[in-house]
């Protein structure tokens, strides 16, 4: 702040208005600029906009010229992303004479939901050993034991993930009624559980019927509610 100081004394009892040069006190502004710096600061880190890494597969341009990848059965997991936010899973796959007959045999679904004892539960089940080696990689380059940067220690995990022969391999259906915001929490279930290898894949018309039968909901409650 600027201060003038004046002296209205002066000789044989006249008053006289003497000039002083002004003093610029500084503190303040200086007391304003760190506060500032740290409002921006803050405000810059929390207003970085979140995004979701999802590692897309090579385009292919010619299909045909490419033989699909096989599909162990014993390891696949069949997720179905059901209404009411429910879940339902069941392993390997449908054979074709199972759905075609009459009336058709379809494997049964396992119902669960979106909770730490839900859903993860069982990809951590079907995913032990290969979690186990990661949580004991992050471990020690916590720790210290393997001096490793950020970006290398994701990148050996993503290795590990590469190489890995044991774990699931996750097919996710959503079904019709099934809302967006059960796509972005299935997402986030696999990066936690550190599941390998998982893919979208367009529910067939079986499958609806097996979601349908397990949540109790008639197709043609379905269609005229539409």
């Amino acid at each position: 702040m600027a201060e003038v100081i004046v002296d209205e004394k002066g000789k044989g009892g006249k008053k006289r208005a003497k000039k002083v040069v002004p003093r610029l006190d500084m503190t303040p502004m200086v007391d304003l600029m760190c506060l500032l710096i740290t409002f921006f600061m803050l405000v810059g880190a929390l207003s970085k906009p979140k995004v979701m890494e999802i590692i897309l597969p090579e385009r292919i341009k010619d299909p045909s010229k490419v033989d699909p990848p096989r599909i162990s059965a014993s390891r696949t997991l069949n997720i179905l992303l059901g209404p009411n936010n429910k879940v339902y899973t069941y392993p390997g796959s449908v054979k074709p004479e199972e759905f075609s007959a009459v009336p058709p045999v379809l494997p049964p679904l396992a119902e669960t939901d979106f909770s730490a004892q839900g859903i993860r539960k069982v990809l951590l089940e079907r995913n032990r050993t290969l979690a186990k080696r990661i949580a004991e990689f992050n471990q020690q380059v916590l720790s210290g034991k393997i001096p490793i940067s950020q970006d290398s220690a994701r990148n050996a995990v993503s290795k590990m993930k590469t190489d890995d022969d044991t774990g699931p391999i996750v097919l996710i259906k959503a079904y019709k009624n099934a809302n967006y915001g059960n796509f972005v929490d299935i997402l986030d279930e696999m990066n936690i559980c550190g599941i390998a290898r998982y893919t979208f894949v367009k529910i067939a018309w079986y499958e609806e019927r097996m979601v349908e039968a397990a949540a109790g909901i008639a197709p043609t409650a379905i269609a005229s509610a539409k």
